[in-house]
């Protein structure tokens, strides 16, 4: 229960973040076409989790409770991207660089086509 409380409190945390700089970020750029909001949260959040990571591998900074609620909550919250780039990157840490860009690869290409995908079914069942 103490886990669960603590990736929530986390999650809720970087959710709000979440939230308030996107759309800080949205504000200064909603002119623009590309959608720089998601794309700087995401690069927050990988430059967060390597930085915490590599803080906590130095130092080690952080006990499991901790970790859940940074990592997995307040992390996650923010972006899923983030343990991304670092389940990426401890792949190609551990020398394990084909994985590593198949798993990378791999989750952009079945991401975008399962985006694809659901939004077809939902076209589909719609009429369209």
């Amino acid at each position: 229960m103490k886990g669960i409380l603590l990736v929530g409190l986390g999650g809720f945390a970087g959710s709000v973040a979440r939230y308030k700089l996107g759309g800080w970020v949205l504000h200064l750029t909603a002119q623009e076409r590309f959608p720089w909001s998601t794309f700087a949260i995401n690069v927050a959040g990988c430059l967060l989790a390597g930085v915490l990571a590599g803080l906590a591998e130095e130092y080690e900074l952080f006990g499991p409770d901790t970790r859940l609620l940074v990592f997995t909550g307040l992390l996650g919250g923010f972006t899923t991207f983030s343990a991304f780039g670092l389940d990426a990157l401890f792949l190609m840490r551990r020398g394990e660089i084909g994985t590593a860009l198949l798993y990378a690869g791999g989750s952009v290409v079945v991401g975008l086509a399962a985006a694809w995908v659901g939004w077809r079914l939902v076209a589909l069942q719609a009429g369209h």
